[in-house]
């Protein structure tokens, strides 16, 4: 079988972990802090604070911000629940915007059209590995007096205009393991504010930066220094794991072009697509994605429905159209791109994919 995805974890990380083990310090230490500052100075950011996940990342910039009960954050209905519901978390309200038909990334043209006095903030989400048009929203959020928070959780690496996602507001990612590169369970938040970065430690410790000294209402958030030993392996390994995706994504592409009914991804010219998923629109979708299966290759489908028809959301009374994202919805196929993917795996999907369209 080939799988959509695959952690690649190695001695490396392995020895990592039993130095953690050995040293008697597991909870959060200096690990954390040593992958804080290596991370910080991957993604160009002065500062970052580690957490238990990508959700929590999430979660935890919009309070550091202050973001809260009566306020709006314009977000994308394309993506995993998390990115909303850390949003309804703080008692704030999502807004959805449509989203660009090529990128599937929030459209910024739609955004402008959702701000009301109430808008203190844009969720930009640079899905599949793709980032967001940043340049158009960095616009929008300063012309607006908008706070900028990114959901990086799938984009580590990625570039948009020259710097790193994650640097152009407050970001966020994941290192749960099908990411691009992982912890086991993670995320991190990323930031040039020394003030919001603080509050982030503090939300993640229970409001503490003193032990029993609690100046606010925080959780328990952290990231343990057995997680944070993998994710230093994991991140020196990063680039090489991301050439080799983008090098998986330029063979796939190369197979399927010219093939009737699909539309493989692009890469807009100022950005660099680091391909956690290599997304595809087909017609025929559920069919080509259950022959596949018979040929024993993984795919996924990111994401059947849109947040804001899912039940939770219509029971809070969404009843939005959206029809760029619905009909996405309806259509996009991830195929495996991973690192551990082999030339031969690679030729077995494109000729699974032709084999399934000529039959028609």
């Amino acid at each position: 079988m080939i799988p959509i995805a695959k952690p690649l974890l190695g001695k490396e990380e392995i020895d990592a972990v039993t130095e953690v083990l050995n040293s008697g310090m597991i909870a959060q230490g200096p690990k954390v802090e040593e992958f804080e500052l290596a991370f910080s100075e991957y993604t160009g950011c002065e500062y970052a604070a580690a957490v238990n996940s990508g959700t929590a990342a999430l979660h935890i910039a919009l309070l550091a911000h202050g973001i809260g009960k009566e306020d709006e954050v314009i977000t994308s209905p394309f993506s995993f629940i998390a990115t909303a519901n850390s949003i309804l978390y703080t008692g704030a309200k999502p807004v959805f915007a449509d989203i660009e038909s090529d990128t599937y990334n929030i459209d910024p043209e739609r955004i402008q059209e959702k701000i009301t006095p109430k808008t203190r903030a844009i969720l930009p989400v640079h899905l599949y590995g793709h980032p967001a048009d940043m340049k158009a929203i960095m616009e929008i959020a300063e012309d607006n007096k908008l706070i900028v928070i990114e959901d990086a959780c799938q984009s580590h690496g990625a570039e948009c205009l020259g710097k790193k996602v994650g640097s152009f507001g407050t970001g966020a990612f994941s290192f749960y393991p099908t990411k691009n590169m992982t912890t086991s369970e993670g995320g991190m938040l990323t930031t040039n504010d020394k003030e919001i970065a603080e509050k982030a430690k503090m939300i993640r410790a229970h409001g503490s930066k003193v032990r029993y000294l609690h100046e606010m209402l925080g959780f328990n958030l952290r990231m343990t220094d057995i997680a944070a030993a993998i994710g230093l392996i994991q991140l020196g390994k990063l680039d090489g794991f991301t050439a080799t995706r983008q090098k998986n994504a330029e063979t796939l592409s190369a197979g399927l072009k010219g093939i009737s009914g699909i539309v493989p991804p692009i890469a807009k010219a100022d950005c660099t697509h680091v391909f956690h998923q290599y997304t595809v629109r087909a017609e025929k979708r559920d069919q080509l994605a259950a022959f596949l299966k018979e040929k024993e290759i993984g795919t996924g489908i990111h994401y059947p429905i849109s947040i804001h028809k899912q039940p939770v959301y219509k029971e809070l009374g969404y009843r939005d159209s959206l029809p760029v994202s619905e009909k996405a919805t309806e259509e996009v196929l991830s195929l495996p791109v991973h690192p551990a993917l082999s030339r031969t795996d690679l030729q077995e999907i494109v000729e699974a994919t032709k084999e399934f369209y000529a039959k028609d």
